[in-house]
């Protein structure tokens, strides 16, 4: 299985790479990705240096452009399309139809990926994008068990890609609209959720407070770390009881089922976190490198140490091994 992994900036393209990245992942500095935040991604220039550094050492590069195009207003994504193929790049990751079709006809011989954005979750979803717009591999949201898994891989035309580490998202990707509601901008359209300037800490007699567009996210005693507020993370009162109602904050770890994800037919495993620092990636990348050197090579598989990586100091399998009730 091909190891992808993520680069928020030039130097983290480089850091992946070397740490044994098949293929890193990354984005331009605007609205045309779903990680638009202050001081990340990449500027055209950046990109062709980034696709020269991974291509002289093996690794591919694949752009995520994977938002969806204003209408009236798509000369952006256009353009981020055109600059992705002039840079070289091994596959460009879309969601938005309309993009998908522009891309295919102006660009019949760049390899198209659809992005966990599109959310297709079914054979027949999967097997609209493949025919219609030539995509030949699809990145699946995480709702879905290893059984399902293998009962699409064998039922469509292209490859699957699957998250492995990282952060877990509550909803069917490309659906949320929690922080549209907070902030009145778009994940979905204008690439970030909880957007940086709409996040503000406020001194709550002995407590911190973390908001996000005017919406108290959780509540931090003196002395405790707070977090980044992300609504869907975020602590709060039901029935007079506070509780984490969304989603509890943990990771993402597939390292232990490796086997079971190659079994099912899975193409690629995807490490998330474009907005991690460098030691964080080299450590993920690293760990997931030696798993399925050994795994190819027919070995035990390693114990996880990335527990002190993960999101409240958890991990789990999210919808890989859950029963739906």
């Amino acid at each position: 299985m091909e190891l992808v992994c993520p680069a928020g900036t030039p130097s983290a393209l480089r850091t992946v790479v070397d740490a044994g990245a098949d293929a890193v992942y990354c984005g331009f500095r605007d609205e045309t990705n779903a990680r638009n935040f202050p001081g990340l991604n990449f500027t055209a220039q950046e990109l062709v240096q980034g696709v020269a550094y991974a291509h002289d050492r093996g690794t591919k590069v694949l752009v995520a452009i994977n938002t969806f195009a204003r209408a009236g207003g798509t000369e952006l994504w256009h353009r981020a399309v055109a600059q992705a193929v002039e840079s070289g790049a091994d596959a460009v990751i879309l969601a938005d139809l309309g993009l998908l079709g522009w891309a295919s006809r102006a660009y019949p011989a760049q390899r198209l990926h659809l992005s966990v954005q599109a959310a297709a979750s079914t054979p027949s979803a999967i097997r609209f994008y493949a025919e219609r717009y030539g995509v030949k591999r699809v990145v699946l949201p995480r709702v879905l068990t290893v059984e399902e898994i293998a009962a699409i891989v064998s039922a469509i035309p292209c490859e699957t890609e699957v998250f492995a580490f990282g952060g877990l998202c509550v909803m069917t990707e490309g659906r949320c609209l929690l922080s549209s509601y907070a902030t009145g901008e778009s994940p979905n359209m204008n690439g970030v959720c909880s957007p940086a300037a709409h996040v503000d800490y406020r001194q709550e007699g002995t407590a911190l407070a973390a908001r996000l567009g005017g919406f108290t996210i959780d509540r931090y005693p003196a002395g405790q770390p707070a977090a980044y507020p992300t609504l869907c993370k975020g602590t709060f009162k039901v029935d007079g009881k506070a509780a984490h109602i969304f989603e509890e904050p943990t990771s993402l770890n597939a390292l232990a089922i490796l086997p079971q994800l190659k079994a099912a037919g899975v193409s690629a495993l995807k490490i998330e976190g474009r907005q991690r620092g460098k030691a964080y990636l080299a450590a993920v990348v690293r760990q997931f490198r030696t798993a399925l050197d050994a795994l190819d090579a027919g070995q035990a598989m390693p114990a996880s140490a990335l527990i002190a990586l993960t999101e409240g100091g958890r991990e789990t399998t999210g919808s890989y091994k859950k029963t739906w009730r």
